[in-house]
């Protein structure tokens, strides 16, 4: 599904140099896809897996977009090589992450180096280049973090939006989203697994909730900040809730074709929550909110004078709004080809 057809964002990506990190992932590939519409005039992949690189090559081969997009092997770790790359480049999308809950708690020193300082290298190219935005890709995990991941994204946020460095003429700005379907390192691929193998499929918690949001919905989050952006805003995009087991159950269902197919609960992962949010309570003191967003701006830049009843302000998590039923996720996973 492509949502830009339809949506005036040609503006923005028309003719324009476009870099994105870590750009052969789920996100990468589906941002390629959309920005293919918009008539951009060269596509920038910087990463470091080459085997990935070579493998969307391929199945870009055929498209328009091919003409315009070139492949660079790189680290975001390593500043000189993000610098000589980002050489004219109009737009940043950065993607490029260490975001596996379980691996960073094994390995935090390492999301460090890409999550932490691999920003820091962009931010410091981005300004001497005088690039004219960028935008990067965040999670509600970095929101009252509890594990490393959430930590280092909490300061990759910090960095993105910060003012030790001299910023005139390029605006940063972060977008924040939940769990994206499919996406890859979903529980979906092990879903699968477990249903060829007839076996029950593993789930945390019966309680766990989690934001679910598509690829294109992601996709048009960063258009919408790239639009609307003045600088330094987080944009969040609201998105429904389900609990994890009622996702299990529906999937397990319309794949198996059997009906009460079987859960077998495994318990909450090292730096897991039960439930995730996406704006705090704190935030909410100094973020606008619109019909199907949230801007949460600089604190130093907002006047909580004219907020009323700050405590009152309530945190927008997965738990606290209603959530998606057995026929919202049937038919979510209709709309998005999961299944024949």
């Amino acid at each position: 599904m492509v949502l830009t057809k339809n949506m005036d964002y040609s503006s923005i990506i028309n003719k324009k140099n476009i870099l994105i990190t870590g750009g052969t992932g789920s996100f990468g590939r589906q941002l390629v896809k959309e920005i293919s519409n918009l008539s951009p005039k060269k596509v920038v992949i910087f990463s470091r897996d080459e085997d990935k690189q070579y493998v969307m090559k391929q199945d870009l081969a055929d498209e328009e977009i091919s003409k315009r997009l070139s492949f660079v092997i790189g680290d975001i770790r390593d500043y000189e090589r993000f610098y000589s790359t980002s050489k004219d480049m109009d737009i940043i999308f950065h993607a490029a992450a260490l975001k596996q809950v379980p691996t960073v708690e094994l390995y935090p020193y390492e999301a460090v180096k890409t999550n932490i300082v691999g920003t820091y290298n962009i931010v410091r190219a981005a300004v001497a280049r005088k690039v004219k935005n960028v935008i990067s890709i965040s999670t509600d995990k970095a929101v009252k973090p509890v594990n490393a991941m959430g930590m280092t994204k909490a300061l990759q946020e910090k960095i993105m939006l910060s003012d030790d460095l001299q910023k005139d003429g390029t605006k940063f700005s972060c977008v924040r989203y939940g769990n994206v379907l499919g996406s890859r390192g979903s529980v979906i691929p092990l879903w699968d697994l477990k249903i060829k193998k007839n076996k029950p499929l593993p789930v945390t918690h019966p309680d766990m909730t989690r934001f679910m949001l598509t690829l294109s919905e992601a996709i048009h989050l960063v258009f919408y900040a790239l639009k609307n952006t003045k600088g330094g805003e987080i944009f969040v995009k609201k998105a429904p809730a389900a609990k994890i087991v009622e996702l299990a159950k529906v999937y397990a269902e319309l794949k198996s074709k059997k009906k009460n197919y079987p859960v077998e609960y495994v318990g909450i992962r090292a730096g897991e929550k039960i439930h995730e949010v996406l704006v705090s309570q704190e935030e909410k003191r100094h973020a606008t909110e619109e019909k199907n967003h949230f801007i949460i701006h600089k604190e130093n830049e907002f006047d909580t004078k004219s907020i009323k009843n700050l405590d009152t302000l309530e945190e927008y998590g997965s738990n606290t709004g209603p959530l998606l039923t057995k026929s919202d996720l049937k038919k979510l996973m209709k709309d998005l080809a999961w299944l024949p």
